[in-house]
Protein backbone atom coordinates (compact mmCIF):
# COMPACT_ATOMS: atom_id res chain seq x y z
CA UNK A 1 0.00 0.00 0.00
CA UNK A 2 1.23 3.73 -0.94
CA UNK A 3 1.88 5.83 1.57
CA UNK A 4 -0.84 8.05 0.51
CA UNK A 5 -3.05 4.84 0.76
CA UNK A 6 -2.06 4.44 4.21
CA UNK A 7 -2.39 8.23 5.15
CA UNK A 8 -6.04 8.57 3.51
CA UNK A 9 -6.95 5.39 5.85
CA UNK A 10 -5.90 7.49 9.05
CA UNK A 11 -7.78 10.73 8.46
CA UNK A 12 -9.67 11.57 11.25
CA UNK A 13 -13.18 12.57 9.30
CA UNK A 14 -13.99 9.09 7.39
CA UNK A 15 -16.72 8.89 10.93
CA UNK A 16 -18.50 11.20 9.49
CA UNK A 17 -19.08 10.36 5.79
CA UNK A 18 -22.58 9.46 6.58
CA UNK A 19 -25.17 12.13 8.47
CA UNK A 20 -28.10 11.66 9.35
CA UNK A 21 -30.91 12.61 6.92
CA UNK A 22 -29.06 10.70 4.11
CA UNK A 23 -31.74 8.95 1.85
CA UNK A 24 -29.78 6.12 1.01
CA UNK A 25 -27.17 6.35 3.00
CA UNK A 26 -28.44 6.48 6.23
CA UNK A 27 -29.92 2.93 5.26
CA UNK A 28 -26.73 1.39 5.43
CA UNK A 29 -25.24 2.11 8.90
CA UNK A 30 -25.03 4.30 11.51
CA UNK A 31 -21.74 7.01 11.17
CA UNK A 32 -20.08 5.58 14.08
CA UNK A 33 -20.14 1.79 12.90
CA UNK A 34 -18.77 3.03 9.01
CA UNK A 35 -15.08 3.18 9.52
CA UNK A 36 -15.52 -0.31 11.69
CA UNK A 37 -17.82 -2.45 9.39
CA UNK A 38 -16.43 -4.79 6.71
CA UNK A 39 -18.58 -3.92 4.11
CA UNK A 40 -18.82 -6.58 0.94
CA UNK A 41 -19.02 -5.13 -2.53
CA UNK A 42 -22.20 -6.10 -4.50
CA UNK A 43 -21.58 -8.24 -7.52
CA UNK A 44 -20.63 -6.44 -11.17
CA UNK A 45 -23.57 -5.57 -12.48
CA UNK A 46 -25.56 -7.25 -14.83
CA UNK A 47 -27.77 -5.89 -18.32
CA UNK A 48 -28.70 -9.46 -19.53
CA UNK A 49 -29.85 -7.52 -22.87
CA UNK A 50 -26.28 -6.35 -23.84
CA UNK A 51 -24.35 -9.44 -24.82
CA UNK A 52 -26.97 -9.57 -28.08
CA UNK A 53 -26.95 -5.65 -28.38
CA UNK A 54 -23.98 -4.63 -29.39
CA UNK A 55 -20.50 -5.71 -29.47
CA UNK A 56 -18.80 -5.50 -25.78
CA UNK A 57 -15.17 -5.01 -24.68
CA UNK A 58 -13.18 -5.19 -21.50
CA UNK A 59 -13.42 -1.99 -19.15
CA UNK A 60 -9.51 -2.52 -18.51
CA UNK A 61 -8.85 -4.71 -15.92
CA UNK A 62 -12.34 -4.22 -14.13
CA UNK A 63 -13.90 -7.68 -15.15
CA UNK A 64 -16.64 -6.30 -16.65
CA UNK A 65 -17.79 -6.54 -20.44
CA UNK A 66 -19.27 -3.40 -21.24
CA UNK A 67 -21.14 -2.31 -24.75
CA UNK A 68 -19.28 -0.04 -27.14
CA UNK A 69 -21.98 2.70 -26.44
CA UNK A 70 -22.33 4.27 -23.23
CA UNK A 71 -25.19 6.69 -22.02
CA UNK A 72 -23.76 10.31 -21.52
CA UNK A 73 -24.85 12.26 -18.52
CA UNK A 74 -25.29 15.78 -20.39
CA UNK A 75 -27.61 16.47 -23.11
CA UNK A 76 -31.60 16.09 -21.94
CA UNK A 77 -29.96 14.38 -18.29
CA UNK A 78 -28.44 18.01 -17.45
CA UNK A 79 -31.72 20.44 -18.33
CA UNK A 80 -32.95 21.63 -15.02
CA UNK A 81 -36.79 19.53 -13.95
CA UNK A 82 -36.66 17.54 -17.37
CA UNK A 83 -37.79 14.19 -15.29
CA UNK A 84 -40.57 13.63 -18.22
CA UNK A 85 -37.70 13.50 -21.06
CA UNK A 86 -34.53 12.14 -19.26
CA UNK A 87 -35.81 9.22 -16.83
CA UNK A 88 -37.68 7.31 -19.70
CA UNK A 89 -34.07 7.91 -21.85
CA UNK A 90 -32.30 5.78 -18.89
CA UNK A 91 -34.53 3.62 -18.97
CA UNK A 92 -35.14 2.87 -22.73
CA UNK A 93 -31.05 2.52 -22.78
CA UNK A 94 -31.19 0.02 -20.09
CA UNK A 95 -33.92 -1.64 -22.21
CA UNK A 96 -31.97 -1.32 -25.63
CA UNK A 97 -28.30 -3.05 -24.22
CA UNK A 98 -26.31 -0.06 -22.62
CA UNK A 99 -24.64 -1.20 -19.67
CA UNK A 100 -22.38 2.01 -18.28
CA UNK A 101 -24.50 4.80 -17.36
CA UNK A 102 -21.92 8.04 -17.32
CA UNK A 103 -22.89 11.20 -14.97
CA UNK A 104 -21.23 14.05 -12.39
CA UNK A 105 -21.84 15.83 -9.34
CA UNK A 106 -21.75 18.82 -11.76
CA UNK A 107 -23.94 17.54 -14.18
CA UNK A 108 -27.19 20.21 -13.92
CA UNK A 109 -25.80 22.70 -11.87
CA UNK A 110 -25.76 22.53 -7.81
CA UNK A 111 -29.22 20.65 -8.12
CA UNK A 112 -27.46 18.11 -9.71
CA UNK A 113 -30.40 16.84 -12.00
CA UNK A 114 -28.03 14.51 -14.11
CA UNK A 115 -28.03 12.67 -11.13
CA UNK A 116 -31.55 12.73 -10.02
CA UNK A 117 -32.81 11.41 -13.38
CA UNK A 118 -30.23 8.37 -13.23
CA UNK A 119 -31.38 8.08 -9.66
CA UNK A 120 -34.61 7.81 -10.22
CA UNK A 121 -33.76 4.48 -12.42
CA UNK A 122 -30.95 3.19 -10.04
CA UNK A 123 -34.11 3.07 -7.47
CA UNK A 124 -35.34 -0.32 -8.95
CA UNK A 125 -32.44 -1.19 -11.78
CA UNK A 126 -29.36 -0.49 -10.12
CA UNK A 127 -28.03 -4.44 -10.70
CA UNK A 128 -28.30 -3.24 -14.65
CA UNK A 129 -25.49 -0.96 -15.40
CA UNK A 130 -22.28 0.08 -14.42
CA UNK A 131 -22.61 3.43 -12.71
CA UNK A 132 -19.91 5.96 -12.63
CA UNK A 133 -19.92 9.41 -11.41
CA UNK A 134 -17.11 12.39 -10.64
CA UNK A 135 -16.30 14.74 -7.94
CA UNK A 136 -14.81 18.01 -9.45
CA UNK A 137 -13.72 18.99 -5.83
CA UNK A 138 -9.83 18.78 -5.12
CA UNK A 139 -10.25 18.34 -1.71
CA UNK A 140 -10.37 15.47 0.27
CA UNK A 141 -13.54 16.75 2.80
CA UNK A 142 -15.28 18.74 -0.19
CA UNK A 143 -14.72 15.17 -2.77
CA UNK A 144 -16.55 13.37 0.38
CA UNK A 145 -19.23 15.46 0.74
CA UNK A 146 -19.80 14.93 -3.07
CA UNK A 147 -20.22 11.19 -2.73
CA UNK A 148 -22.14 11.30 0.36
CA UNK A 149 -25.12 13.39 -1.96
CA UNK A 150 -24.25 11.62 -4.84
CA UNK A 151 -25.30 7.97 -2.87
CA UNK A 152 -28.40 10.01 -2.19
CA UNK A 153 -29.37 11.56 -5.48
CA UNK A 154 -28.26 8.22 -7.12
CA UNK A 155 -30.49 6.03 -4.41
CA UNK A 156 -27.75 3.46 -4.43
CA UNK A 157 -25.35 2.47 -1.57
CA UNK A 158 -22.51 2.05 -3.83
CA UNK A 159 -20.70 3.25 -7.57
CA UNK A 160 -19.06 1.03 -9.62
CA UNK A 161 -16.50 4.09 -10.60
CA UNK A 162 -16.13 7.17 -8.83
CA UNK A 163 -13.32 9.68 -10.86
CA UNK A 164 -11.56 12.72 -10.25
CA UNK A 165 -13.62 15.27 -12.54
CA UNK A 166 -12.19 17.13 -15.66
CA UNK A 167 -7.96 17.29 -14.39
CA UNK A 168 -6.91 19.56 -17.35
CA UNK A 169 -3.28 21.36 -16.30
CA UNK A 170 -0.79 20.15 -13.08
CA UNK A 171 -2.31 22.74 -10.76
CA UNK A 172 -4.86 20.13 -10.47
CA UNK A 173 -2.78 17.50 -10.47
CA UNK A 174 -1.02 19.03 -7.43
CA UNK A 175 -4.11 19.68 -5.46
CA UNK A 176 -5.93 16.39 -5.63
CA UNK A 177 -2.49 14.82 -4.71
CA UNK A 178 -1.53 17.24 -2.07
CA UNK A 179 -2.13 16.12 1.60
CA UNK A 180 -5.96 16.24 2.50
CA UNK A 181 -6.32 16.30 -1.55
CA UNK A 182 -9.41 14.23 -3.23
CA UNK A 183 -7.45 11.38 -3.78
CA UNK A 184 -7.50 10.62 -0.09
CA UNK A 185 -11.21 10.29 -0.44
CA UNK A 186 -11.14 8.44 -3.19
CA UNK A 187 -8.67 5.89 -2.09
CA UNK A 188 -10.49 5.79 1.23
CA UNK A 189 -14.02 5.29 -0.57
CA UNK A 190 -12.65 2.08 -2.77
CA UNK A 191 -10.67 0.85 0.55
CA UNK A 192 -14.49 0.90 2.23
CA UNK A 193 -16.30 -0.24 -0.64
CA UNK A 194 -18.31 2.41 -1.43
CA UNK A 195 -16.86 2.69 -4.45
CA UNK A 196 -15.73 -0.79 -7.00
CA UNK A 197 -13.39 1.48 -9.20
CA UNK A 198 -11.32 4.63 -9.74
CA UNK A 199 -11.03 6.82 -12.93
CA UNK A 200 -9.27 9.56 -13.92
CA UNK A 201 -11.24 12.39 -16.47
CA UNK A 202 -10.20 15.34 -18.67
CA UNK A 203 -10.30 16.74 -21.85
CA UNK A 204 -7.94 19.90 -22.11
CA UNK A 205 -4.43 18.87 -22.95
CA UNK A 206 -2.62 15.26 -22.15
CA UNK A 207 -0.04 16.31 -19.78
CA UNK A 208 -1.51 16.28 -16.90
CA UNK A 209 -3.87 13.88 -17.38
CA UNK A 210 -0.55 11.25 -18.20
CA UNK A 211 1.17 12.68 -14.71
CA UNK A 212 -2.13 11.47 -12.82
CA UNK A 213 -1.72 8.05 -14.29
CA UNK A 214 1.56 7.52 -13.19
CA UNK A 215 1.23 8.73 -9.25
CA UNK A 216 -1.69 6.61 -9.04
CA UNK A 217 -2.96 2.98 -11.11
CA UNK A 218 -6.49 4.27 -12.04
CA UNK A 219 -8.73 1.94 -13.27
CA UNK A 220 -10.02 3.93 -15.95
CA UNK A 221 -9.48 7.38 -17.86
CA UNK A 222 -12.64 8.50 -19.79
CA UNK A 223 -10.84 11.22 -22.26
CA UNK A 224 -11.96 13.39 -24.86
CA UNK A 225 -11.43 11.43 -28.26
CA UNK A 226 -12.80 12.25 -31.54
CA UNK A 227 -11.42 12.85 -35.02
CA UNK A 228 -10.54 16.28 -34.58
CA UNK A 229 -7.64 15.27 -32.35
CA UNK A 230 -4.79 14.42 -33.80
CA UNK A 231 -4.76 18.26 -35.16
CA UNK A 232 -4.43 20.24 -31.71
CA UNK A 233 -3.10 18.71 -28.63
CA UNK A 234 -3.73 15.32 -29.06
CA UNK A 235 -4.69 12.52 -26.99
CA UNK A 236 -4.07 9.81 -29.63
CA UNK A 237 -0.09 10.90 -30.05
CA UNK A 238 1.28 9.96 -26.11
CA UNK A 239 -1.86 9.63 -23.37
CA UNK A 240 -3.91 6.96 -25.16
CA UNK A 241 -0.82 4.51 -26.01
CA UNK A 242 0.07 4.84 -21.89
CA UNK A 243 -3.42 4.01 -21.12
CA UNK A 244 -3.57 1.18 -22.91
CA UNK A 245 0.33 0.41 -22.09
CA UNK A 246 -1.23 0.29 -18.45
CA UNK A 247 -4.38 -1.56 -19.16
CA UNK A 248 -6.91 0.86 -18.28
CA UNK A 249 -10.71 0.93 -19.04
CA UNK A 250 -10.51 3.80 -22.20
CA UNK A 251 -14.24 5.73 -22.14
CA UNK A 252 -13.90 8.67 -25.15
CA UNK A 253 -16.12 11.18 -24.86
CA UNK A 254 -16.44 14.79 -26.58
CA UNK A 255 -17.31 12.05 -30.23
CA UNK A 256 -19.30 15.02 -32.14
CA UNK A 257 -17.61 17.75 -30.26
CA UNK A 258 -20.78 18.94 -29.25
CA UNK A 259 -22.19 18.26 -32.74
CA UNK A 260 -19.50 20.87 -34.16
CA UNK A 261 -17.87 17.96 -35.81
CA UNK A 262 -21.36 17.00 -37.33
CA UNK A 263 -22.61 18.13 -41.10
CA UNK A 264 -26.04 18.32 -39.27
CA UNK A 265 -24.31 21.13 -37.18
CA UNK A 266 -26.03 24.62 -38.21
CA UNK A 267 -23.74 27.56 -36.49
CA UNK A 268 -25.54 30.55 -35.35
CA UNK A 269 -23.92 33.52 -36.88
CA UNK A 270 -20.30 34.45 -35.85
CA UNK A 271 -21.64 37.63 -34.17
CA UNK A 272 -24.21 35.83 -31.97
CA UNK A 273 -21.89 33.36 -30.88
CA UNK A 274 -19.32 36.35 -29.72
CA UNK A 275 -22.46 37.76 -27.74
CA UNK A 276 -23.45 34.36 -26.46
CA UNK A 277 -19.92 31.71 -25.42
CA UNK A 278 -17.41 34.85 -24.88
CA UNK A 279 -13.69 33.40 -25.50
CA UNK A 280 -15.15 30.03 -27.33
CA UNK A 281 -13.99 28.43 -30.32
CA UNK A 282 -16.07 30.01 -33.13
CA UNK A 283 -17.87 27.58 -35.26
CA UNK A 284 -18.45 29.37 -38.73
CA UNK A 285 -19.22 26.69 -40.71
CA UNK A 286 -21.30 23.42 -40.26
CA UNK A 287 -19.04 20.32 -39.15
CA UNK A 288 -17.97 17.61 -41.97
CA UNK A 289 -19.07 14.08 -40.36
CA UNK A 290 -21.82 12.11 -40.12
CA UNK A 291 -23.16 10.66 -36.72
CA UNK A 292 -21.61 7.51 -37.67
CA UNK A 293 -18.31 8.22 -38.94
CA UNK A 294 -17.59 10.39 -35.93
CA UNK A 295 -18.56 7.28 -33.67
CA UNK A 296 -16.81 4.75 -35.78
CA UNK A 297 -13.51 6.82 -35.42
CA UNK A 298 -13.33 7.02 -32.04
CA UNK A 299 -14.16 3.23 -31.63
CA UNK A 300 -12.21 2.53 -33.71
CA UNK A 301 -9.29 3.13 -31.22
CA UNK A 302 -8.38 1.13 -28.70
CA UNK A 303 -11.05 2.49 -26.37
CA UNK A 304 -13.66 0.56 -24.51
CA UNK A 305 -16.75 2.02 -24.69
CA UNK A 306 -18.01 5.52 -25.52
CA UNK A 307 -20.23 8.20 -24.09
CA UNK A 308 -22.59 10.19 -26.06
CA UNK A 309 -25.37 12.40 -24.33
CA UNK A 310 -28.90 12.13 -26.00
CA UNK A 311 -31.58 14.77 -26.29
CA UNK A 312 -34.38 12.22 -26.99
CA UNK A 313 -34.86 8.89 -27.60
CA UNK A 314 -34.57 8.68 -31.23
CA UNK A 315 -31.47 9.97 -30.72
CA UNK A 316 -30.49 7.16 -28.07
CA UNK A 317 -31.64 4.22 -30.45
CA UNK A 318 -29.75 6.01 -33.37
CA UNK A 319 -26.88 5.56 -31.45
CA UNK A 320 -27.32 2.12 -30.12
CA UNK A 321 -28.06 1.25 -33.91
CA UNK A 322 -24.73 2.45 -34.57
CA UNK A 323 -22.81 0.60 -32.18
CA UNK A 324 -24.65 -2.53 -33.05
CA UNK A 325 -23.50 -2.30 -36.88
CA UNK A 326 -19.77 -1.10 -35.71
CA UNK A 327 -17.12 -2.73 -37.74
CA UNK A 328 -13.80 -1.48 -37.06
CA UNK A 329 -12.61 1.20 -40.00
CA UNK A 330 -9.05 0.42 -41.51
CA UNK A 331 -5.82 2.84 -41.01
CA UNK A 332 -7.00 4.29 -44.39
CA UNK A 333 -10.36 5.08 -43.43
CA UNK A 334 -9.43 6.25 -40.05
CA UNK A 335 -7.18 9.01 -41.78
CA UNK A 336 -9.24 9.96 -44.51
CA UNK A 337 -11.58 11.16 -41.49
CA UNK A 338 -9.01 12.98 -39.38
CA UNK A 339 -7.81 14.60 -42.93
CA UNK A 340 -11.93 15.79 -43.70
CA UNK A 341 -12.40 16.92 -39.58
CA UNK A 342 -8.86 19.16 -39.80
CA UNK A 343 -11.22 22.14 -41.08
CA UNK A 344 -13.46 22.36 -38.09
CA UNK A 345 -11.19 21.22 -35.74
CA UNK A 346 -10.76 24.19 -33.66
CA UNK A 347 -13.97 24.67 -32.88
CA UNK A 348 -14.47 20.80 -32.28
CA UNK A 349 -12.13 20.83 -29.59
CA UNK A 350 -13.26 24.30 -28.49
CA UNK A 351 -12.49 22.76 -24.86
CA UNK A 352 -8.60 22.47 -25.34
CA UNK A 353 -8.64 26.23 -25.83
CA UNK A 354 -9.60 27.81 -23.06
CA UNK A 355 -7.58 29.78 -20.62
CA UNK A 356 -6.70 27.69 -17.38
CA UNK A 357 -4.48 28.65 -14.69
Amino acid sequence: MSDLEKDSLRKPGRREFLRAGGVATAALLAPAAWADTKRTMAPLPSNPVTPTAMPTRNLGKTGYKVGIFSLGGQAALEKPNNFDVAVPIVERALDLGVNYLDTSSIYGGPARWSEQYVGRVMAHRRNEAFLATKTKERTRDGSMRMIEKSLQLLETDHVDLWQLHDIGTMTDIDEVFAKDGAMEALIAMKEQKVVRCLGITGHYRPEALMEGIRRYPFDTILMALNAADPHHYSFNQALLPMAVEREMGIIGMKIPGRGRLLSTWMPQPVEVQKKMWEGMVLAPTPGTLTMREAMYYTLSRPVSTVIVGCDSIAQLEENVNLARAFTPLSDAQVAALVARAEPVSKPSLFFRFYDRP
